[in-house]
């Protein structure tokens, strides 16, 4: 038998056990949801994600430079979305020693799809003179006939007398030509005597039909796609500045596929772009 105390301590948890059934069998106890994904302001926030989301996709596709379309390598036609066929008759063709010239060229040689041509031929850089050709001038007979070969005396042998006989060639020009023909070592091609300081194109081509460099100087050329800033300010007429800009051209497209590239770079003129095509290849 329960004395007086346990029946009361009983009689307690009796009452406690009802109460907590009453509890759960009334009261709601489910987790309501307290992030409303409905809510203006949830949307909101959903789709500036999804637009960071695209726009990190977007740049992290390879971009896409100005470009000569008949320098396309293998990578790069695979990254512009050509065939292996359509890249192979582009290589085909550009063996034959030709030139595609135009847009409407580039698709009859390689056969790409229209919608391909639009999407990747905003990015055809042709050279200059294909895109917009010089007039042709007529030539003048200014006096004298044009020399040959063999008639034309060595430029790297000429002598400041010699020099002088030619029209707007003084002491001080023909001076000139020949320090600066010692800083080269000797020239390597004629077009470089218009890099000599004050001397006229006229007077250029006047000098040219007496002088040619019979006897070039030796140039071992440096492939532009491993060698260092350093490296291009050797050229004659490039600053380091000029040559630092061109390394980092390099740099960020990872490597030049033609020279024509260079034409954009702040400085690069065409006189600059000839002159190191004569120090530099492409590899």
């Amino acid at each position: 038998m329960f004395n007086s105390q346990q029946r009361n301590g009983i009689l307690l948890l009796i009452l406690l056990i009802i109460g907590l059934l009453g509890v759960f069998c009334f009261i709601d106890f489910s987790e309501e949801d307290l992030l409303d994904t409905s809510s203006p302001e949830i949307i909101s926030i959903q789709k500036e994600l999804d637009s960071l989301r695209q726009l990190k996709i977007a740049s992290s596709k390879p971009k896409i430079y100005p470009f000569n379309p008949n320098f396309i390598t293998d990578y790069k036609g695979y990254t512009l979305g050509m065939s292996p066929e359509e890249i192979d008759r582009l290589h085909n063709y550009r063996n034959q020693d030709k030139w595609v010239n135009s847009i409407k060229d580039f698709q009859k040689v390689t056969k790409v799809s229209d919608s391909l041509l639009n999407k990747i031929s905003p990015f055809f850089k042709f050279p200059e003179w294909v895109t917009n050709p010089k007039p042709k001038k007529k030539f003048r007979n200014n006096g004298y006939k044009e020399k040959t070969y063999v008639k034309k005396v060595d430029l790297n042998k000429a002598t400041q007398e010699q020099l002088q006989k030619v029209s707007g060639i003084g002491p001080a020009l023909s001076k000139r030509i020949i320090s600066y023909r010692e800083k080269l070592g000797g020239f390597t091609a004629d077009s470089q005597l218009n890099d000599v300081y004050g001397l006229e194109y006229q007077v250029v081509q006047r000098a040219l039909n007496e002088f040619t460099v019979k006897t070039p100087k030796e140039i071992i050329k440096m492939n532009l796609n491993t060698i260092s800033a350093s490296d291009v300010a050797t050229i004659p007429g490039i600053s380091f500045d000029l040559a630092k800009r061109i390394w980092e051209y390099r740099i960020l497209r990872e490597r030049v596929d033609d020279f024509s590239e260079l034409e954009k770079i702040e400085g690069m003129t065409q006189r600059k772009l000839r002159g190191i095509q004569l120090y530099l290849i492409l590899e």
